[in-house]
């Protein structure tokens, strides 16, 4: 039997997913009910998205808008509670649909239990979905 793979580790793993863009490998990291938040998101973005079904409809159409190319100044920390990480972080790379270069940066709360997502808490600049290139679904962050 292995050893669980850390809430670190998973969160790593998840991000190369991401630049590979490989949104169902990504989604199948999340459990069956996990919560995916979007604490400062502005009117008419969703804020809260409940269940693997409802991220991953939400998720498959981000390579189509915005092309991640790296993670730079991933930082991340352990909490009290051995489950629960913080990260810091950038993700930068170019929105397709304009062409213009992409930066944000990020800080979120992930929760990991059995090996898979529980909780993501993600505070990202809402300011940035003004741009151009940035509305996909109808639903971006």
């Amino acid at each position: 039997m292995s050893a669980p793979i850390s809430p670190a580790d998973l969160y790593r793993h998840s991000l190369r997913l991401l630049l590979a863009k490989d949104i169902p490998a990504w989604v199948a990291l999340w459990a069956e009910d996990g919560v995916m938040e979007f604490p400062f998101a502005p009117d008419g973005r969703p804020k809260r998205l409940e269940g693997r079904e409802a991220i991953a409809a939400y998720m498959h159409p981000y390579p189509d808008h915005i092309d991640l190319h790296d993670f730079p100044e991933l930082r991340i920390h352990q909490t009290t509670e051995p489950e629960t990480i913080v990260i810091e972080m950038r993700g930068v790379g170019r929105l397709v649909e304009s062409g213009r270069p992409f930066d944000m940066t990020y800080i979120a709360v992930v929760t990991v239990r059995d090996g898979r997502i529980t909780s993501y808490r993600d505070y990202w600049n809402p300011l940035t979905v003004l741009e151009p290139g940035t509305d996909f679904a109808r639903s971006s962050r």
